[in-house]
């Protein structure tokens, strides 16, 4: 049977995530490649001890049909966690997704037709570019620096695009880059998504990960007529097995995006909200969550210590203040050359051009420091070195 798939299809089922997986499963290998959390810092018992609890209180209601929303108590404890994060709304400002990944995809059904700009941080999050072309969109860049979103160069491309439907950002430790946007930016970022009438989706699934630097509020602080929509996720303080993330938007969009979500799955998983609820009840996630940064500054640390051991002088990465990555620009090299000589070596990482909108800068990749212990960071950013030698020798 021949099928005939829609437009949003790509004719190539080959990706790059399939393809780091692939490689990771290799023993010898080792992968900086994909976005993991440390799974030794999961909470087992403590989730195990919320899943019981659950079962014996709530058994019948947690395996039955719920609300699209999501869970109601979980909802006000997201009010919570907002509210620690500098921003007010209220339970019907809310909804829980599986995942914030299913809210990338949600919004993008809502608002993209076919043939549509989406501005988006170049680069960017290689999932988010993937939803968007599969609805149609025409993603345009915009260059960054050290402070994030060039907001001036932002400003040229609206007049250029100024019926873009949306500007796409992760301001606090940008994937694939590590960076975070400035507060100055944050502001001006805003003010011209208000001005030319563009929404902003705000994805921000790193910034509770803070081990260095000052706090930022996020956009959606700073937004007071509803033009932010903020998305966040459990998946990197607790687990992403969980699946489970959430949305914070005006009630004018959530009074639509209801009809989505429930076209989408009906609802998030009942039981998983129920036992996360409880596990918020029951633990003080902010000592869990500086486990987790802790263990994530050493590693950064390290694994920047092993670059400018091991990388030639001319090589530059970025310098994060939380989350799960490192960006390195190699001047001069062939990313794909680069990338079979490491695999070559036995470690891989995720090349530059998996996440920009267009054309890529030669000699980029990602690096993933959360996963790996020390001795890997140390054996791999090693085995990394020898691989750029070879390649820029040749």
């Amino acid at each position: 049977m021949k099928f005939r798939y829609a437009n949003g299809v790509p004719e190539h089922v080959s990706t790059v995530t399939s393809n780091l997986f692939k490689a990771g499963s290799d023993p010898k290998v080792i992968s900086f490649g994909g976005g993991m959390p440390a799974p030794e810092l999961f909470p087992v018992d403590e989730i195990k001890a919320a899943a019981n609890k659950v079962f014996d209180q709530y058994g019948q209601v947690v395996l039955q049909y719920s609300q699209s929303l999501g869970y109601e108590k979980l909802r006000k404890q997201i009010v919570d966690i907002m509210k620690e994060r500098h921003v007010d709304t209220e339970v019907s400002n809310v909804g829980i997704v599986t995942g914030s990944e299913q809210a990338i995809d949600i919004v993008s059904r809502m608002l993209i037709n076919p043939g549509d700009v989406v501005l988006t941080e170049d680069p960017t999050y290689l999932s988010a570019i993937d939803v968007f072309k599969s609805y149609g969109a025409k993603i345009v860049g915009i260059p960054m620096d050290e402070d994030g979103m060039k907001t001036d160069e932002l400003e040229k491309l609206i007049q250029k695009y100024p019926a873009a439907k949306f500007i796409y950002t992760i301001p606090n430790f940008q994937n694939p880059t590590g960076r975070t946007m400035s507060e100055p930016r944050r502001k001006e970022l805003v003010q011209i998504g208000k001005k030319a009438g563009i929404p902003i989706l705000e994805d921000d699934p790193y910034g509770a990960i803070r081990y260095a630097g000052e706090y930022l509020p996020p956009l959606k602080h700073f937004d007071h007529d509803g033009g932010v929509i903020y998305l966040s996720s459990f998946s990197k303080i607790l687990a992403p097995g969980l699946r489970l993330g959430w949305l914070v938007a005006a009630q004018n969009f959530m009074d639509k995006f209801i009809l989505f979500k429930q076209n989408a799955d009906l609802h998030t998983d009942n039981l998983t909200q129920y036992i996360v609820s409880q596990y918020l009840s029951d633990v003080d996630i902010h000592e869990h969550i500086k486990k987790i940064t802790d263990t994530y500054e050493h590693r950064a640390n390290l694994m920047m210590q092993q670059i400018d051991k091991y990388f030639p002088k001319n090589v530059r990465h970025s310098k994060p203040e939380g989350g799960m990555f490192i960006w390195v620009e190699v001047p001069g090299v062939n990313t794909a050359k680069l990338y079979q000589t490491c695999l070559n070596n036995n470690v891989v990482f995720v090349p530059g051009s998996a996440f920009y909108a267009d054309d890529a800068q030669p000699g980029t990749f990602r690096l993933n420091f959360s996963n790996m212990n020390d001795e890997e960071i140390k054996e791999g950013i090693k085995r990394m070195g020898k691989a750029i030698s070879e390649v820029v020798g040749q």
